[in-house]
């Protein structure tokens, strides 16, 4: 956890396994996130600060279950499946404290829109990769951008109003020739752009700077957007959707993903809407060594 300018970071989780993707509920008292700490990539839940960590899934699969979002009443939650047999793939809707999840199609880097209506995802088709929209009621698909706006597109993010979208996108084709050099500068020019609910108003927001940029994070006001690029190293970035002024939030190396929460924009249902900045105060008097 950090403030929003990077500054006061504060280590949530202590073990040993690959800690990452984590997602904030709704109401800010919960971090949905993925973990290997049972020896395959899994979802797990923690309280805001860190505290009572628990599998979201008690039964393990041969999957890699990843990039968990949360739905807006906080009673369910969809995933991505990653199948190395490629058989169960694809987006998953799952409810808290159930086993069974339900397969919704095969797409990846769900995002559950902030009125509940809709997740949004990417899905290869035709030569590139497109952000999608799936009616969770009807299950009908909506393609925001048209086939010729951007070729590839990845990891849609909305804004709390649910009016805007931030993205990872790549406007190149892809190299036809299996070749690594080639794939991998291709891969180097992916970067972020920001569009609205309809469509309309796509915009680049970073350059191409010779090396991927990826995990967006739309800001709830949407004014910033977390992301994350590197070169030797990777790195948390944020860019101002307005001036497109870039602050680097991270220094250590190894950072990467991200997500937002101001309690302004918390659900008023939360029982405990100081929850956040209670948690926050006592994590800031928390020392290296755990000295108050």
């Amino acid at each position: 956890m950090m403030n929003p300018d990077g500054s006061e970071q504060s280590n949530l989780t202590q073990h040993p396994a690959h800690d990452l993707q984590a997602a904030w509920s709704p109401t800010g008292e919960q971090i949905l996130f993925v973990s290997d700490r049972e020896g395959t990539r899994d979802l797990y839940v923690m309280d805001a600060d860190g505290a009572n960590v628990q599998p979201v899934f008690k039964e393990k699969t041969h999957v890699w279950r990843t990039a968990p979002t949360w739905s807006p009443d906080s009673k369910q939650f969809a995933y991505q499946n990653v199948d190395w047999n490629f058989i169960e793939g694809g987006l998953y809707l799952g409810t808290f404290g159930k086993e069974d999840a339900e397969f919704i199609a095969k797409y990846g880097d769900p995002a559950w829109s902030p009125d509940g209506s809709v997740i949004a995802g990417s899905v290869a088709q035709g030569p590139g990769n497109r952000v999608m929209f799936i009616n969770v009621r009807t299950r009908e698909t909506e393609q925001p951008l048209p086939d010729e706006a951007l070729l590839f597109q990845f990891d849609p993010s909305w804004s709390a109003a649910g009016d805007r979208l931030a993205f990872a996108g790549n406007k190149h084709p892809l190299p036809v020739i299996l070749d690594r050099d080639l794939h991998r500068a291709w891969k180097d020019k992916q970067t972020i752009y920001i569009v609205n609910r309809d469509g309309t108003g796509l915009r680049q927001l970073v350059e191409e700077a010779g090396r991927h940029a990826e995990d967006p994070e739309l800001s709830p006001d949407a004014s910033e957007v977390l992301y994350t690029q590197g070169f030797a190293a990777l790195f948390i970035f944020k860019v101002d959707v307005n001036s497109g002024i870039r602050t680097q939030l991270t220094h250590t190396g190894g950072d990467y993903g991200g997500d937002w929460f101001d309690p302004t924009y918390a659900l008023p249902v939360s029982p405990q809407p100081d929850l956040l900045t209670t948690t926050w105060g006592e994590l800031k008097k928390e020392e290296p060594d755990g000295r108050k």
